[in-house]
């Protein structure tokens, strides 16, 4: 935990992690078991300025000097996978929520091989195509505005380490999907 302690960028990224749960969970019972729906959307909506919050950190670390590191792509990252997933992750939480609170349908999933699995798992990759998109933007400009040349390299490698892991996503995802649903087409 030394890096936690040592980084600020690392501890805005255990605070956004802990934060973001904290407004979702504060947000949803003050949804639905407390019926506070305005206080509920006020903490939900809170959510996305913890993302503000570590984008600023980010680049006032870089501007004062720092090193880019591990941190710094991990934070673009963070912000892209956060931006990009956390909107579906919110409505997953308040689907369930709903349920058990306040009478809502149940949660409905697709039946395994189904058209609207798979149609799922290419929305699924599609998010991962934008948390890709806006880490390697977050990074570009990082390298834009606060980073010297000499800092740039770490950041260009998370450039590729993001879109590394869409190749990897697709193939265990949507191709691995196509590939089975094909592998019973024959069957």
């Amino acid at each position: 935990m030394d890096i936690v302690r040592d980084n600020p960028v690392a501890t805005m990224i255990v605070v956004s992690e802990i934060g973001l749960w904290v407004l979702l969970a504060a947000g949803l019972v003050a949804r639905y078991p407390l019926r506070l729906r305005p206080v509920g959307a006020v903490l939900l909506g809170g959510i996305p300025l913890l993302d503000v919050a570590l984008l600023v950190a980010t680049a006032i670390d870089l501007h004062r000097g720092a090193e880019p590191g591990a941190v710094h792509g991990l934070a673009a990252v963070y912000l892209g996978v956060s931006v990009a997933f956390g909107p579906a992750m919110v409505r997953w939480a308040d689907i369930r929520f709903a349920h058990r609170f306040a009478g809502g349908p149940p949660p409905v999933k697709p039946a395994k091989g189904s058209r609207e699995a798979l149609a799922a798992t290419w929305r699924e990759w599609g998010r991962v195509v934008l948390a890709a998109t806006i880490a390697s933007a977050v990074l570009l400009l990082l390298i834009a505005t606060v980073a010297r040349g000499d800092q740039s390299g770490p950041l260009w490698g998370w450039v590729g380490r993001s879109w590394g892991v869409v190749g990897v996503w697709f193939v265990f995802g949507p191709a691995w999907d196509l590939l089975a649903r094909g592998m019973r087409a024959v069957d």
